[in-house]
């Protein structure tokens, strides 16, 4: 297992949003992978796009954390909310939201896939027992080396 770290300051590369998204303007936005989990059901990408409006549809729940820039999001049932660097926004797997980017947008996001219900609720088991029995078990301390005369 290996620990990865990265910088921002990395070559993107072209990741076009689909054109039947696209509501006004011509946003250009690019990506790269930073990170993939050895399972490969979650991913940090750091994202950019210029100005445009767009909706966007999320398949997997991603988390965001604008680093530069900002944009504006059009949320169900009217909610409109204006982030800029620093802000985080969680958007659960089969939501939607409708992007207004002014100038410039860039963020770091973190997928992961949704998990169907009957395993999630092993997984949260799983992770429950661990804790039970991570939290039982006594620290293990080698015996101390016996002395004998000589």
């Amino acid at each position: 297992m290996s620990i990865i770290v990265s910088s921002q300051d990395v070559q993107l590369s072209s990741a076009p949003i689909r054109a039947e998204w696209i509501i006004e303007g011509r946003p250009v936005a690019r990506n790269t992978v930073l990170a993939r989990s050895a399972d490969r059901t979650a991913m940090t990408m750091l994202w950019d796009c210029s100005a445009g409006v767009f909706r966007w549809v999320y398949d997997q729940d991603e988390t965001i954390h604008v680093i530069e820039g900002g944009v504006t999001l059009s949320l169900p049932g009217g909610r409109v909310e204006v982030l800029g660097p620093g802000d985080v926004v969680f958007f659960p797997a089969g939501s939607s939201a409708t992007w207004r980017v002014d100038s410039y947008v860039r963020k770091l996001a973190i997928f992961r896939e949704s998990v169907p219900q009957p395993m999630a609720l092993l997984v949260r088991l799983r992770s429950k027992l661990r804790g039970l029995v991570g939290g039982q078990l006594p620290a293990f301390a080698a015996p101390e080396p016996k002395l004998q005369a000589a």
